[in-house]
């Protein structure tokens, strides 16, 4: 059983995102690989202060180009469109939470690669905030 003090430190580790900001600024690191981890990790602290503050995009993992990337996987034949079950997978392998369960199309089993690709970058960009979002 869990004493006050430990339920106390998992509630502001909760309440801060800390865990989330541990593992973004890790996967970071193991994706660019940078010179100087230490100023790499400066950098992105810094550019996550200023996404706090202004509204601007914080530091992501994952780009557009990336987002392109999975939807050529997904449509090979380049319909312009991929299935629901593929859109939820998709954006559950990149780490989405809270997918939107009525996107676009979702009806007709037709999701637009412009609906996916909009859905992808605003998770990714909820998942990488590690801040609390007012």
């Amino acid at each position: 059983m869990a004493t006050q003090r430990e339920k106390d430190a998992a509630e502001y580790l909760k309440k801060h995102k800390i865990m989330e900001l541990v593992d973004n600024l890790t996967s970071m690191l193991f994706f660019y690989r940078p010179e100087n981890p230490r100023q790499f990790l400066i950098e992105q602290l810094e550019q996550l202060k200023m996404s706090q503050q202004s509204g601007v995009k914080g530091p992501n993992l994952f780009n557009s180009s990336n987002v392109d990337a999975v939807i050529g996987i997904l449509d090979p034949a380049n319909q312009k469109y991929i299935t629901f079950a593929q859109y939820k997978h998709a954006l559950t392998m990149l780490g989405v939470k809270d997918i939107n369960e009525c996107p676009e199309g979702v009806n007709e089993d037709r999701i637009s690669h412009e609906t996916f690709r909009t859905e992808a970058m605003e998770g990714l960009q909820r998942r990488s905030a590690t801040y609390v979002q007012q």
